[in-house]
């Protein structure tokens, strides 16, 4: 193996020059004088010989050569930083914390139950946890901010182990409009009447079920949206395990759908860097997915959530 000719202060002072707008800038940012600034990049350049930057006016642009230097040299410092990282977690017999990010779709109760089992085996460990919806989880993953995550959709570059499958149902107030119908209810009713539904809780907003309702109120939290729908003010899709309390005493009941009554969406456990997880992490993976393959055997394939304790 030969010798790198390139340190990883010249592979950063390339990223400063171009995430900070300039070789002043990236100085400031680094703590550095700005001559040792453009000494590195001149040594990157005249080592590798080729030019990493061109000037355009009075500010300096990437070659296309430089586009893909930049481009592998935030992989390769990415790449340090998690090894720096996972050098301090095998130094301790554990995290001191672990970050979480968890799709509302999931059932409260159960993840209260595995942080449960996870701290009586690790309880100096700190958790920190996100309750994300939809493109929330994926955000909270690709930019590193989570160790582990139950996400919705894999992102790109990720791998994740199927967790359960989640079945949603459509209901309302029984006193609402729509139940007074007195036959099965179609797209059109619905059209006429209030929807509710759940933001995305990431920056790239997207959507996801029908969302067809000429009126919607988009509320932030499930249990928010719950608490609208239970006094008779939309009506809405949840999964079936999050208002099972609601059906029971009947302060919602299940809309008589002609087409469209049901419909799943799959869970997924996927590490942050499962390489570099450290025994928490890996140990609260496991718990999960030990108990939620319990939870959905016990209760069937077709209804994974209708129980719990």
């Amino acid at each position: 193996m030969t010798e790198p000719k390139i340190t990883l202060e010249q592979w950063r002072a390339l990223l400063a020059v171009v995430d900070a707008g300039g070789y002043a800038q990236a100085a400031e940012a680094l703590g550095k004088s700005q001559s040792a600034v453009s000494y590195a990049i001149q040594k990157l350049e005249s080592t590798l010989d080729l030019r990493a930057f061109t000037l355009k006016g009075r500010k300096a642009a990437l070659t296309p050569a430089g586009e893909l230097l930049y481009r592998r040299a935030r992989a390769l410092l990415g790449e340090a930083e998690a090894l720096e990282q996972a050098a301090a977690h095998l130094s301790l017999r554990h995290e001191a914390a672990i970050q979480v990010a968890v799709e509302a779709l999931y059932p409260n109760w159960l993840m209260l139950d595995c942080l449960a089992e996870l701290g009586d085996a690790f309880p100096d460990t700190r958790v920190e946890l996100f309750e994300t919806v939809l493109s929330g989880t994926e955000e909270a993953l690709l930019e590193r901010r989570v160790d582990l995550a139950i996400a919705a959709r894999i992102p790109p570059g990720f791998l994740g182990d199927h967790l359960m499958r989640v079945r949603f149902v459509p209901v309302a107030h029984p006193q609402h409009p729509l139940h007074k119908l007195g036959r099965e209810v179609d797209f059109h009713d619905l059209r006429r009447y209030r929807q509710l539904v759940v933001r995305d809780s990431g920056h790239r907003r997207s959507d996801a079920g029908w969302l067809g309702a000429e009126q919607r109120w988009t509320l932030s939290h499930v249990s928010t949206s719950i608490q609208a729908a239970c006094r008779g003010q939309g009506f809405a899709w949840y999964p079936e395990e999050k208002i099972r309390r609601e059906l029971a005493a009947e302060a919602l009941r299940v809309l008589p759908l002609s087409e469209g009554a049901e419909r799943f969406a799959d869970l997924y456990l996927v590490y942050g860097d499962r390489d570099y997880a450290g025994p928490a992490t890996r140990q609260l993976g496991d718990i999960l997915t030990r108990r939620t393959r319990l939870l959905c055997e016990e209760n069937g394939p077709d209804h994974p959530q209708e129980t719990a304790p």
